[in-house]
């Protein structure tokens, strides 16, 4: 069994699209939420955390909060030095994970393009399935990546392919040197 953060305190906030949520520990972010009603979010929160309440997140979470809301409401924001707390992650997991943070606001790569970065080349659906996994999207920004010839799919959070061109949109995504996704 794999052993879990000791998750401490979560959050909702307000966005350009929605409502949000964030959970902690004492080392880092657990969990991000992407936008839905906060009555949905505090029922998922309260069942992914049992025990654990709502609380004002701490003075640390404040500027990362803060760059979550420049991002969505399409401002540049850097998420790359937020201190993150999943608890022990398989390797490849952990690869794909740090790979999508280098992934810089206003790019985008295929998941084939992004297994060939951790050295998989031909992983691209192991890669999908990682992320598909991410606990802190937005922080992990899983909306960078998408299928080959950047079609939009493989995006789990509320509003699926939706949301993810919403976030890329947002970002004026580009996939690799051509014009942005959206042109």
């Amino acid at each position: 069994m794999t052993e879990q953060p000791l998750t401490i305190g979560w959050a909702l906030f307000d966005t350009a699209l929605g409502t949000c949520a964030a959970a902690w520990s004492a080392r880092g972010l657990t969990a991000v939420r992407l936008p839905e009603p906060p009555a949905a979010l505090r029922a998922k929160l309260a069942r992914r955390f049992p025990g654990v309440a709502e609380a004002e997140p701490p003075p640390w979470l404040a500027p990362i909060i803060q760059a979550m809301q420049a991002l969505l409401a399409g401002e540049p924001a850097d998420l790359t030095a937020a201190p993150l707390d999943m608890g022990p992650l398989p390797e490849f997991e952990a690869r794909v994970y740090a790979a999508a943070r280098a992934i810089p606001p206003g790019r985008a790569v295929t998941y084939g393009e992004l297994a060939a970065a951790i050295g998989e080349p031909g992983a691209a659906q192991a890669v999908g399935k990682a992320l598909g996994c991410n606990p802190v999207p937005i922080v992990v920004p899983c909306h960078r990546i998408v299928g080959a010839g950047g079609r939009m799919v493989g995006f789990s959070a509320p509003g699926g392919a939706a949301t993810k061109r919403k976030l890329l949109a947002i970002e004026g995504a580009r996939l690799g040197d051509e014009p942005d996704l959206f042109s």
